[in-house]
């Protein structure tokens, strides 16, 4: 492409679509989401290149402009990108624009988006941990008159309870911009989304204690069922603050 021939998504797909070195091609971000697109929405598109293949699109690599963001990779850095890592939502909602591996393509992102069994364990319980401990920073700066504090505390929590939330159904948490759209679409397994939500954006925005505790006593009975009574239970008496009075 020359200078007064801009490179566009149309025009590469087709490029690299022609080339057997390419064994896939991916689109992810807004343009994989539907409803999601407006009109500065561009394209990410990631080049999935056989592993040893060369091929002349590495020109291309780097390539980054308003309308159209390119990411060129071998078929052996496609598999490990966000595993784990802040890349991984955006591939386990990703587009497959070109799959030549007779599905391979598609289950390499399957496998994004779901975590492994021992993975999401661990992953969960972890992310408990940092809840609880956000939680009950908040609980007790309220108590204290540090009313800032408490909010931003508060606030803290909610991210540490979505990433937990999704752990415990083994999915990566969606980017905070994708948050209601994955909800609508891909209810969390026991939690009414709309009342979730409206937690969130109260809680988020003023800390209320009340609100806390309440969704505490729910997060506490869906981590237990789930094998982390040891985490909760290692923050003894300090429970009492979080529960509800």
């Amino acid at each position: 492409m020359t200078a007064q021939q801009p490179l566009t998504y149309n025009a590469f797909v087709e490029l690299a679509a022609a080339d057997p070195a390419v064994v896939g091609l991916v689109l992810k971000g807004s343009r994989a989401h539907d409803a999601m697109i407006t009109q500065h929405s561009d394209h990410d598109l990631y080049v999935v290149v056989a592993d040893d293949a060369t091929t002349e699109l590495t020109r291309f690599t780097g390539h980054r402009t308003p309308e159209f963001d390119l990411v060129i990779v071998s078929l052996a850095e496609f598999r490990a990108a966000g595993m784990p890592g802040f890349e991984r939502y955006a591939l386990a909602r990703a587009q497959i624009v070109l799959d030549r591996l007779d599905g391979g393509i598609a289950h390499i992102l399957a496998d994004k988006a779901r975590l492994g069994s021992d993975e999401a364990f661990q992953d969960s319980g972890r992310w408990l941990d940092a809840y609880a401990n956000a939680l009950y920073r908040s609980i007790k700066n309220h108590r204290d008159g540090q009313a800032l504090a408490a909010r931003l505390d508060a606030a803290d929590s909610i991210r540490f309870l979505l990433e937990l939330l999704f752990a415990l159904d083994r999915r990566p948490r969606p980017y905070n911009k994708y948050l209601e759209w994955e909800l609508a679409r891909h209810p969390l397994p026991g939690w009414d989304t709309h009342v979730l939500l409206r937690a969130v954006d109260r809680i988020s925005a003023t800390g209320d204690v009340s609100l806390q505790r309440h969704l505490f006593a729910l997060v506490e009975a869906a981590a237990r069922d789930a094998g982390h009574g040891e985490v909760l239970d290692a923050w003894g008496e300090d429970l009492a603050l979080m529960r509800t009075q």
